[in-house]
């Protein structure tokens, strides 16, 4: 028996030691073929030891370096582990082939084919990190997967951010070094002199940007557009077409001369710590600011650059200016203010452009565009002088910083996604708050259920994909075994609202608020039993004891995967298959065809059983009803002769969660709320019944049935 237990103990360290080894370019170079990472490539050279990189040969000539993006960058996916991508970068900054090496993503190893993954990553050769430097990162489309939006934002962002930094670090393509490498200016904010407007233009502290429609026809032209060529802008050559103007106003005396006094401290109130604001102005034809933003609450014709970010604004960012306070300064048609976001990590004293998107119709829908910049730089005066230089900020704050930025840009892409999610939850939380007045009327609360769980199903699941899954759970576990961060889970919005919202739940109501209401499986589940019940399908019901003894199967799945994810969390996200919801929900049975015929299998076995998964397997379940026994307070109204003699609301619930003596298992209960509809049905209540016929027998008008609030000696008495 000992050499067996150290025989086992030696497998498991084995595993967990594989596990925990750092990964290298080294690791992964001898699988590559040199032509995948460059055409023609023949060899690989040594690794560089002052930079990770190997020189990618062609006949004994380097045409490349090929890197690794765990090596300069966080790669942190769903999964909580590092996507490995091998990728080589050519003189010229551009990326001349790009390799998935490595990586842990559930969705990808038990979901979506690794060749749609490979494709997306391969797509990347070809990308000029010139251009995403000049544009900040911005520069080129992302090619999302249904199902692995994160995990293709995650890749997308660890390839630019490694791309650049190899890059910069090896000299190619004439990339300068990054803007924090040098000393750090600052801004004087005690320095408030006033200056007039010819003062302000002709120092620099106010920036033009002029363009007649002759420059801009010209510009159109030598595009070569055949379609933009035929529709030239109207007017005479020397026609203004826009004179557009700009000054950082949040430097105290640059604000104070534009703005005046009041003005001035109105947008000090409204700016945040760490927040800037410009002040645009324009004239002519063409406007900065466009009708864009009314309709989708941002300007898209004008984004703020600094280095490797971008920043474009939205309406919360944007307040127009009345008049201006310096006295010479010109009539413009459009003055506004825009504030620069805290998370952009803009630095005012650095240099910084404006870009004007200038675009024409060329079609019925179609537009073209092309670009112009208005650069900027605060003059010396407003500076301090050059301090010591400062310490260059670590790899670990560097990516704090670029994770932020990641997981903030994709909340603000979901922020309808998040709202109507936020309205979901509210109006859930009311219905359980209110579920008495909820359930009175048996028909209506039939239909909000089914409404709801449609919605459920159709939003939450083949829509966002945001089905929640018991290997949220292991990636948890193991983020706070191996040093826990938020970046990972912050990735996917309506998941994380989503957990936050059932760990509430867990504490007024147990599980039943998501497994009833929220699971888009469960939806599924119950939504195809109400079909088969229209269609006659015989409902088995399970003896009481046969099933009081099933109940504990989904209880040993969970512990079986949460054991092997102390081992090996790639093994128990493969084990977690057990769980159909990728297939039916975010695949939409898009898949191999022995993952459909299992998901298929138990939606069958659902027509019959109603909430089969969820009765008898679901591990997800099962970890929920776990913590669930916290819960503080006991919503389900009961009658005193529920279960004895009663038994209607155990006959009629959907999951059997009511035992043949009256009491509900809160572990089991999905709260559907059906037995608070049959506490006051006075069609099938023996208790509403007898008080029915009591009240006609005996004429009182003012009888409640069921009264709320009933005293402690009264038939209709509350025990818990």
């Amino acid at each position: 028996m000992n050499h067996w237990l150290r025989a086992i103990v030696v497998i498991l360290a084995g595993v967990m030691a594989g596990e925990a080894k750092a990964e290298s370019l080294a690791n992964f170079l001898p699988d590559i073929t040199p032509s995948e990472l460059a055409e023609g490539a023949d060899a690989f050279g040594p690794i560089r030891e002052d930079v990770p990189v190997a020189p990618v040969l062609k006949g004994g000539e380097t045409v490349a370096y090929a890197f690794l993006t765990s090596d300069f960058v966080g790669t942190t996916g769903y999964s909580g582990k590092p996507i490995h991508v091998v990728a080589a970068i050519d003189a010229d900054a551009i990326l001349t082939g790009v390799k998935l090496v490595k990586h842990s993503e559930p969705i990808v190893l038990i979901g979506i084919p690794e060749s749609k993954m490979v494709k997306v990553t391969e797509g990347y050769t070809g990308l000029d990190l010139k251009a995403e430097v000049a544009a900040g990162g911005t520069a080129h489309d992302l090619d999302i997967i249904s199902g692995a939006t994160v995990t293709i934002m995650v890749i997308d962002d660890s390839l630019v951010r490694a791309g650049i930094k190899v890059a910069r670090g090896l000299g190619l393509g004439d990339l300068s070094p990054a803007l924090a490498a040098g000393p750090k200016r600052d801004v004087d904010m005690t320095k408030e002199e006033l200056a007039d407007w010819a003062t302000l233009s002709g120092d620099g502290s106010v920036r033009r940007l002029t363009l007649d429609v002759g420059q801009i026809n010209a510009a159109f032209e030598a595009t070569g557009d055949a379609r933009a060529i035929k529709r030239p802008e109207k007017g005479q050559p020397d026609d203004t077409f826009i004179d557009m103007h700009m000054a950082l106003v949040s430097v105290p005396s640059i604000g104070k001369s534009l703005l005046g006094d009041a003005e001035y401290r109105n947008m000090q109130a409204w700016l945040e710590e760490g927040e800037h604001a410009i002040l645009v102005m324009g004239r002519g034809t063409y406007s900065f600011k466009g009708s864009g933003y009314v309709r989708g609450g941002i300007f898209d014709r004008i984004q703020l650059i600094q280095g490797d970010t971008s920043a474009r604004f939205f309406d919360k960012q944007h307040k127009r200016v009345g008049k201006l306070a310096s006295p010479d300064s010109p009539s413009f048609a459009e003055m506004d203010l825009f504030k620069i976001p805290a998370e952009i990590d803009f630095n005012p004293a650095e240099s910084f452009r404006l870009q004007l998107l200038a675009q024409r119709s060329v079609g019925a829908i179609d537009k073209t565009f092309i670009t112009f910049d208005l650069g900027y730089k605060l003059p010396e005066k407003y500076l301090l002088p050059a301090a010591a230089p400062a310490p260059v900020l670590n790899d670990a704050d560097d990516e704090a910083a670029a994770k932020s930025m990641l997981w903030k840009r994709i909340w603000k892409d979901k922020t309808v996604e998040i709202g109507i999610l936020g309205a979901m939850l509210l109006v859930l939380t009311g219905v359980f708050f209110f579920q008495f007045q909820a359930t009175a009327n048996a028909r209506v609360f039939f239909w909000f259920r089914m409404g709801y769980l449609t919605f459920t199903l159709f939003f939450l699941g083949w829509y966002a994909n945001a089905q929640l899954s018991v290997v949220n759970l292991m990636a948890l576990t193991n983020s706070l075994r191996s040093g826990f961060t938020w970046d990972a889970f912050l990735m996917d919005p309506l998941v994380f609202i989503q957990w936050f919202a059932v760990a509430a739940a867990l504490v007024f109501w147990g599980r039943g608020a998501y497994c009833g209401w929220l699971c888009p499986f469960g939806a599924l589940q119950e939504l195809t039993n109400r079909i088969a019940r229209a269609f006659k399908v015989p409902q088995w019901t399970l003896p009481w004891g046969l099933h009081e003894r099933l109940w504990p199967l989904k209880y040993m799945i969970f512990f079986g995967l949460f054991g092997v994810s102390m081992v090996s969390l790639s093994m128990a996200e493969t084990y977690a298959e057990i769980e159909p919801f990728k297939t039916a929900i975010i695949l939409k049975f898009v898949r191999d065809w022995p993952f459909v015929v299992f998901a298929v299998a138990i939606i069958v076995a659902n027509l019959f059983v109603e909430r089969f998964y969820c009765r008898y397997v679901c591990p997800l379940g099962g970890a929920l009803a776990i913590p669930a026994r916290i819960r503080m307070f006991d919503w389900l109204r009961r009658y005193k002769e529920c279960g004895n003699p009663c038994q209607t609301c155990a006959h009629e619930c959907p999951v059997q969660a009511i035992h043949p003596t009256g009491e509900i298992n809160p572990n089991e209960c999905v709260d559907c709320l059906h037995c608070q509809v049959l506490y006051q049905s006075a069609d099938k209540c023996p208790v509403v019944i007898r008080q029915i016929k009591r009240r006609e027998k005996i004429g009182t008008a003012d009888f409640n049935i069921p009264p709320k609030n009933p005293p402690a000696n009264h038939p209709n008495a509350k025990t818990s």
